[in-house]
């Protein structure tokens, strides 16, 4: 099958989260869609024009968790996901295995980014799960999670 496009793609460069503590790993749902509309995901977002790569992840990690103390440890790779047909877009992704400082974290908390003051509120349930069960991480987010162990 050959597939045509009348105009280009969006290519938007996005970041991933990993952030993982006791072999277990930060997930989050949008707390105010249906389940069949974005599904269980890890912290992840746009770079921003002049923002590099790990700059974006961890304000996008610490806009969508609430959480302070998060430190990159690695990078883990980039690749490309394929967002057609939800959108006409294809994103190139880089991926980052994040820690978090501090004795104490919640086990199941809420956080609200603001999204730039731009639009609503969006509303985040987070929760931690084994890494062994983290391949249940929708839309391709979980691609570069055998890294971890690398």
């Amino acid at each position: 099958m050959t597939v045509s496009s009348e105009h280009p793609v969006d290519r938007p460069q996005k970041v991933v989260a990993y952030i993982v503590r006791d072999e277990r790993i930060v997930v989050l749902r949008h707390a105010d869609q249906p389940w069949d509309q974005a599904g269980l995901q890890v912290p992840a977002g746009t770079v921003r024009p002049g923002e590099t790569p790990e700059d974006a992840v961890l304000r996008e990690a610490r806009e969508e968790t609430g959480l302070e103390g998060l430190r990159i440890v690695r990078r883990l790779g980039a690749g490309e996901y394929d967002m057609r047909p939800y959108a006409d877009a294809i994103h190139q992704r880089y991926y980052f295995l994040l820690a978090v400082d501090g004795e104490e974290l919640p086990e199941r908390w809420e956080a609200f980014e603001d999204g730039d003051g731009a639009g609503e509120r969006i509303r985040f349930e987070l929760y931690w799960v084994p890494l062994a069960q983290a391949h249940v991480v929708a839309g391709g987010q979980a691609a570069l999670l055998g890294r971890i162990f690398d």
